[in-house]
C-alpha cells in the first residue's frame, strides 16, 4: 500500500465515505487553507451523467497538443487513488501525482480540517485545489463528483467555461427521478456571465432546462446541434462551429458517441479562451486516452486466460444511457467483424440493471453476472442475473471474472468464431479487472 493510500485509509476510518451534499464544510476548510480554489489557472469545469470522462480526456489531449500544461481532476479512480490527480507538464503529457506529494497534501488538508465533520470526497477535493494551486499550469480540467450544484468542486466562482455533458437517469436518490430535475442539479455549475458549452443531449427536457438556466444567468452558450456539431464522412470526422469547419481523423476512442464528445471538447477549449488549430485537433483525436471506457485489452493476465483469439473490451458505463451507447458501439464492431458477444457484468445497487441490460437485448449471446470485490453495495450476482432475464437476456451468476471467462471458453464450439467479450457495468468492476490484468492506468 502506498503512503497516500495509507493516509486515505486512515481518513476513511474517521470520516464518512458517502455523499452528504453541501458546500458549507468544503468552504470552511478551504478558508483555513487560504482559499486555494481562488488561485487556479483557467478552469474547464465538467458535469453530466455520461461523457464527463471522455470530454475531459479530449480537452486534455487538445491542450497538450498545443503545448499547454494541464492539471486534470477526475473521479472515481479505477485502480489507484493517484489517478484522480494529473499534474500538468509544460510542453508534454501530464503525470499522475507523485505519492509523496499526494500524501503530504492529504496530511496538510486533514490537519487543517482538525477533525471536524467532513466527507472524504470533500477532503480529496480540497487536495485537488491545493495541488492545482501550488503547481503552475496553463489550464485545469476539473470533473464534478456527483451532480453539480452541491458538488464539492462547485466552490469555484469564475470557471473559464462550464461544460454540461449528456444527462440521463442516475443517482436518483440524490439528484431526482426525472431528467429535468437532474439537469437542474447539473446546471448548478453554471456561473453568471461565464461561458457554457452543452454537449449532445438525448432528452429535450434536459436541454430545455440547461438552455433556460444559461439564458437566465446571461451565460454565452454553445449547444451541440445548434452552435456546433460533428459527423462522420468518408471515414473522417467533420467538425463545424461558428468559427468554421475542420476535416479531422476519427477519434482514437471507439464508438460513434465519441464524435459528439470530441466536438464538445473542441468547443469548450475554444470557449475557455485557448486558440485551437487544426493540427492540434488532429494530434488530439489520434492520441487521446481514457482508460476503462471502451478500452480494449490486448495483453495481461486475464487476457491470457480468455478464450483463444477473444476480443476483450472493458467499459465502466453503468446506467441505461451508457448501456445504449456501449451497445451501439458493440453493434458497430459486429458490422465490421461478426463475433458472438458475451457480457461479464457487475453492478452496484444504486443503478438500474434492467435499463442497462435492455440495450443489449438481441445483441448479446449471454450475460455472466459477477460480484464486485470489497463493495458492500454490489448487486448479488443471482439478483443481477434475474435482472438480465427481465431484460430478455440469458444470464448466469458466476463467482469471479476468471470463472466467467472459463465458462465462455467451455460454451464455445472448438471450431467456432472467437468471441467478443464486454466486461462492465461498474467502474469498480473495471478497476478490479485492470488491476488483476496488470494494466492499471498510467
Amino acid at each position: 500500500m502506498t503512503e497516500a493510500a495509507r493516509e486515505i485509509e486512515r481518513l476513511l476510518g474517521l470520516h464518512p465515505k458517502g455523499f452528504d451534499l453541501s458546500l458549507e464544510r468544503i468552504t470552511r476548510l478551504l478558508e483555513i487553507l487560504g482559499n486555494p480554489h481562488k488561485r487556479l489557472p483557467p478552469v474547464i469545469h465538467v458535469a453530466g451523467t455520461n461523457g464527463k470522462g471522455s470530454v475531459t480526456a479530449f480537452c486534455r489531449a487538445l491542450l497538450e497538443a498545443g503545448g499547454y500544461s494541464v492539471h486534470v481532476h477526475t473521479s472515481p479512480h479505477l485502480v489507484n487513488w493517484h489517478e484522480r490527480y494529473r499534474i500538468g507538464v509544460k510542453g508534454g503529457r501530464g503525470k499522475l501525482v507523485e505519492d509523496a506529494v499526494f500524501a503530504e497534501a492529504l496530511r496538510r488538508v486533514a490537519d487543517a480540517n482538525g477533525g471536524q465533520k467532513i466527507t472524504v470526497f470533500e477532503i480529496l477535493t480540497a487536495v485537488t485545489f491545493l495541488l492545482f494551486s501550488e503547481f503552475p499550469a496553463d489550464a485545469a480540467i476539473i470533473e464534478v463528483g456527483l451532480g453539480g450544484r452541491f458538488d464539492a468542486t462547485n466552490v469555484m466562482s469564475d470557471p473559464a467555461v462550464s461544460v454540461i455533458m449528456p444527462i440521463s437517469l442516475d443517482h436518483q436518490p440524490y439528484l431526482g427521478d426525472r431528467v429535468e430535475l437532474i439537469a437542474a442539479e447539473k446546471a448548478g455549475i453554471m456561473k453568471p456571465g461565464h461561458p457554457v458549452v452543452i454537449g449532445q443531449q438525448e432528452y429535450d427536457a434536459a436541454l430545455d432546462v440547461l438552455l433556460t438556466t444559461a439564458e437566465r444567468l446571461h451565460c454565452p452558450t454553445a449547444a451541440y446541434g445548434q452552435d456546433f456539431m460533428a459527423h462522420e464522412e468518408y471515414g473522417r470526422l467533420v467538425y463545424q462551429d461558428e468559427f468554421g469547419l475542420a476535416d479531422l481523423p476519427l477519434p482514437r476512442l471507439p464508438g460513434r458517441h465519441q464524435y459528439a464528445n470530441a466536438a464538445a471538447a473542441i468547443r469548450a477549449v475554444k470557449a475557455a479562451g485557448f486558440a485551437v488549430t487544426e493540427p492540434m485537433m488532429d494530434r488530439a483525436l489520434t492520441s487521446v486516452e481514457w482508460p476503462g471506457r471502451l478500452q480494449r485489452l490486448t495483453e495481461g493476465t486475464l487476457v491470457r486466460h480468455a478464450p483463444a483469439g477473444a476480443e476483450i473490451w472493458v467499459d465502466g458505463g453503468h446506467n441505461p444511457g451508457a448501456g445504449h451507447v456501449i451497445a451501439e458501439a458493440m453493434a458497430s464492431f459486429e458490422e465490421r467483424q461478426s463475433r458472438p458477444l458475451f457480457l461479464i457484468t457487475g453492478m452496484i445497487n444504486t443503478k438500474d440493471p434492467v435499463g442497462y441490460f435492455q440495450a443489449f437485448t438481441g445483441l448479446a449471446e449471454k450475460v455472466y453476472c459477477v460480484p464486485i470485490r470489497h463493495s458492500d453495495a454490489m448487486i448479488d450476482p443471482v439478483i443481477l442475473a434475474n435482472a438480465a432475464y427481465d431484460a430478455g437476456l440469458i444470464a448466469e451468476p458466476m463467482s469471479t471474472v476468471g470463472d466467467a471467462l472459463e465458462a465462455i471458453r467451455q460454451a464455445l464450439p472448438a471450431t467456432g468464431v472467437a468471441p467478443r467479450i464486454l466486461i462492465g457495468g461498474s467502474l469498480y468492476l473495471v478497476g478490479d479487472v485492470l488491476a488483476d490484468n496488470g494494466t492499471p492506468p498510467q
